[in-house]
C-alpha cells in the first residue's frame, strides 16, 4: 500500500525559510507533497519552484506580476492567484495538511488565523504572529484542535525538550541568543554602524529583516513574547541567556531543578523539518556536530543598555493588551528605514520606544483593533523617520 504523503502549503516561499523547507521536502520526497506556494514580489523564483514542485497553486501577493506568473504556469496546470486576500484564503484549500507559515512580520497574521480556523495544522516560522496577537492565536488554536509547531530554532528546541513532560511542569526556560555581530559593543561604538555590517550575522543565515533584528536584539525579544503564548508561560520564567556559538539551541528547567537542552550546529533545515515531520525524526544530510571543534561553550548576561529593544519587548509583555503589536509595527518600520538608509541603527530602538509611548494602549484588543493599531503606529513611526 502506497503511503499517503504529507501535503504543505508553504507561504513564503522564496524567503530564507521557505527555501530551506523546499530542500527538506525535496530530500523527503516520498513523504511530502507541495501543495501551495506563495510569494510576495519574487515572481521568477516562484516559477521556478513550481516548475519543479507542481504544486495545485501558487499566490503572487503582488498583482502587477500576475499576468508574469499565470502565463509562465499555466501550461504546467498550476493555478494562479494573486492579492492579500487570495494569500488569506489559500489556506482553506481542503487538500492542505499543513501550512508554514514563513512570511516576514505582520502579513502572516491573517494567514495564519484563517488556517486555523479552517483546522490545518500550523508549522510557524512567523513569530510576529504570536507577538502581535498572541492570546488570539492560542485561543483560537484551543476552540479548533489545531497544532502550532514551532519552526524558530530556539523554540523548536524548548518544543523538543518537552517531548514526553507532559505532566512535568516548567519551572523556567533559557532562550539562548548569538549577541549578534556587535556583542560586546556599547552605544557610543554603535553611532555610525552600517546596514552592511549589521547584514553580517557570525553564526545564522537568514533575511535581511530577521538579521536585522538580531543585531538589534529585537529578535531575541520578540521571542520572548512568542515564547510566552506557546508554552503559556509568565515572563518571570522567561529568561534570554547570550551564547556566542549558537550551539545550545535553548533550555528548559524543571522544578526539580534538572535542565534538558537541544544542541547541534546552527541549522535552520532541523527545526523546519521536526515541525514537518513530528512527532518523528527523520533521517538528515545535515553536517554533524563535533565536541572538538567546540571544546569552549560560554554563556553571558545580555546588554540591556545598549541593546534596549530587548527590554522594551519585557516591557510589552509584562503590560500586554496591544503593546506588543505597537512594538512589531514600530520596529518593521524602523529596520525597513535602516535598510534603506533613512535612519541610523540605534535609532531604531529609539523609534521603536517612541511609538510604545505615543500609540493608543487598548487593555483587551480584538482583531479589529490589532488592525487599528498596526496602522496607527506605522503612521506615528513614519513621521518619526
Amino acid at each position: 500500500m502506497e503511503e499517503v504523503k504529507k501535503k504543505i502549503a508553504i507561504l513564503g516561499s522564496t524567503g530564507s525559510i521557505g527555501t530551506q523547507a523546499l530542500e527538506v521536502i525535496e530530500e523527503h520526497a516520498e513523504k511530502f507533497q507541495v501543495e501551495v506556494l506563495t510569494t510576495n514580489t519574487n515572481a521568477d523564483l516562484l516559477i521556478e519552484q513550481a516548475i519543479k514542485f507542481k504544486p495545485n497553486a501558487v499566490v503572487i501577493v503582488d498583482e502587477t506580476q500576475y499576468q508574469k506568473v499565470s502565463e509562465a504556469l499555466w501550461k504546467h496546470d498550476i493555478k494562479t492567484y494573486t492579492g492579500k486576500e487570495a494569500l488569506a484564503q489559500v489556506v482553506e484549500m481542503k487538500e492542505i495538511d499543513v501550512v508554514l507559515t514563513a512570511l516576514v512580520g505582520y502579513a502572516g497574521l491573517l494567514p495564519t488565523i484563517n488556517a486555523i480556523k479552517a483546522k490545518k495544522t500550523i508549522a510557524l516560522a512567523n513569530k510576529e504572529t504570536l507577538v502581535v496577537a498572541g492570546e488570539l492565536i492560542t485561543k483560537l488554536a484551543t476552540e479548533n484542535g489545531v497544532h502550532i509547531y514551532p519552526v524558530d530554532s530556539e523554540h523548536s528546541a524548548i518544543f523538543q525538550c518537552l517531548v514526553g513532560e507532559i505532566l512535568n511542569p516548567i519551572e523556567k526556560i533559557y532562550l539562548t541568543a548569538s549577541g549578534g555581530p556587535f556583542r560586546g559593543k556599547k552605544r557610543d561604538e554603535l553611532q555610525n554602524i552600517t546596514k552592511e555590517q549589521a547584514l553580517k550575522h557570525p553564526n545564522w543565515e537568514m533575511g535581511a529583516k530577521i538579521t536585522i533584528d538580531s543585531a538589534t536584539l529585537m529578535n531575541k525579544g520578540l521571542e520572548v513574547i512568542e515564547a510566552k503564548w506557546l508554552f503559556n508561560l509568565k515572563p518571570e520564567q522567561i529568561d534570554v541567556i547570550v551564547h556566542p556559538q549558537s550551539i545550545v539551541h535553548s533550555l528548559v528547567q524543571f522544578t526539580d531543578g534538572s535542565m534538558k537542552a537541544q544542541m547541534g550546529l546552527p541549522d535552520m533545515k532541523l527545526p523546519i523539518q521536526y515541525a514537518l515531520t513530528y512527532p518523528y525524526r527523520f533521517p538528515s544530510k545535515s553536517p554533524r556536530f563535533n565536541f572538538m571543534d567546540y571544546p569552549n561553550l560560554t554563556f553571558e548576561k545580555p546588554d540591556l543598555e545598549t541593546f534596549k529593544n530587548l527590554k522594551l519587548a519585557y516591557e510589552a509583555l509584562e503590560k500586554g493588551g496591544n503593546l506588543a503589536c505597537i512594538l512589531n509595527a514600530a520596529n518593521e518600520v524602523a529596520v525597513d528605514a535602516f535598510l534603506h538608509d533613512k535612519i541610523k541603527f540605534l535609532q531604531i530602538a529609539d523609534i521603536n520606544e517612541q511609538c510604545m509611548n505615543a500609540v493608543k494602549f487598548v487593555k483587551n484588543p480584538s482583531y479589529k483593533d490589532f488592525v487599528t493599531t498596526d496602522l496607527e503606529t506605522r503612521k506615528f513611526a513614519e513621521s518619526l523617520i
